[in-house]
């Protein structure tokens, strides 16, 4: 089951973070309540995380079981290809930062679990160490719970959620919180095991979804939420990152999915489902490709200030996200798919 209009949000979540990680000093930053939204967008990694579990469902929830080597090689084909060509991009303006153990970790998609080393090179990376541990426990979940209709991950989900949001709020409100870029920022924000609830509560939603498809115009409540989740990242102090906003992701997502309105038709228009596909090549990428850029106008002794530089990039990375989905991710994938496991 395909649902075109869902892809196209995964850009939008993209494109947020890009902006969160491009220049304080951009106008988007200059402008009151707005500027609250982007300094808050690595919650787009959140919707990605939720986005990922529901979707995991709508892909096999027809399946009796889950065959466990297929399923690993699939997954490896979707994401290791081009999560390698943002590690190399990455190096080209930055290889001070190369040493063995570290590429040995963020080869293996480990660097998350250690403690100072999920930013230490392309940074977006952190999350595929999440992503590989939920990869490793789908085919168990999907195995033993999903299919078999078991109703305690119901139940278990919850305790995880629960406990994942108490904890989070209270340790970043401790004094073993010590604020950014260090190894209790890293336990809080990238240790995957945080995540966990994120792609329970997304797996959970896929088994309503699918339960429920029946389609209606859904327009006014989808821009209801969307506005509640834009007003919670303006106005209220909370610890967004782990989990909580799963409360406005789940209804949105599943509302999208569901929806026959205006907003579908253009969520559903072939360039922007197009862009939605390209989104993890923008995501994956997104460092790189600015650190590239910004050596280039540097090379070329060109300053045309923080504004028009984003708007170049904005351009630059588009269209060599599109390029490296297009030449990159889908023949490897294709390739890989086809190789044979015993």
């Amino acid at each position: 089951m395909k649902i075109s209009q869902i892809t196209f949000t995964r850009f939008l979540a993209a494109m947020a973070i890009v902006i969160s990680h491009f220049n304080k000093d951009l106008f988007l930053y200059k402008i009151d309540y707005i500027s609250n939204i982007f300094l808050k967008a690595n919650v787009g990694v959140s919707y990605f995380f939720i986005l990922s579990g529901f979707i995991m469902i709508v892909a096999y929830h027809k399946k009796d079981k889950i065959a466990y080597l297929d399923y690993y090689k699939n997954r490896f084909a979707r994401i290791y290809p081009l999560y390698v060509l943002g590690l190399l991009l990455y190096l080209v303006t930055r290889y001070s930062n190369f040493s063995i153990y570290d590429s040995f970790l963020y080869l293996f998609g480990l660097q998350s679990w250690i403690p100072g080393k999920a930013m230490v090179l392309n940074f977006p990376g952190w999350s595929i160490s999440v992503e590989f541990l939920f990869y490793l426990l789908f085919p168990v979940l999907y195995n033993y719970f999903y299919s078999k209709g078991n109703k305690s991950i119901w139940v278990i989900t919850v305790i995880i959620w629960i406990i994942t949001q108490v904890f989070c709020s209270l340790y970043a409100e401790s004094s073993y919180y010590k604020g950014p870029h260090t190894e209790s920022h890293e336990l809080l924000y990238y240790f995957p095991v945080m995540h966990i609830n994120e792609f329970l509560a997304g797996n959970l939603a896929g088994l309503f979804f699918v339960k429920n498809t029946q389609q209606k115009n859904y327009d006014v409540p989808v821009l209801v939420i969307f506005t509640l989740i834009m007003l919670s990242l303006i106005f209220v102090p909370l610890f967004y990152h782990n989990g909580l906003m799963a409360l406005l992701f789940i209804p949105l997502i599943i509302l999208i999915s569901r929806n026959n309105g205006a907003l579908t038709r253009i969520f559903s228009l072939k360039p922007l489902e197009y862009l939605g596909e390209a989104s993890y090549a923008v995501y994956i990428t997104h460092i790189p490709i600015l650190y590239i850029l910004r050596e280039i106008l540097k090379w070329k002794k060109y300053d045309p200030g923080i504004n028009n530089v984003f708007w170049i990039y904005v351009v630059v990375l588009v269209i060599t996200s599109i390029l490296f989905y297009q030449c990159i991710e889908k023949p490897m994938r294709n390739y890989l798919k086809k190789i044979k496991v015993s």
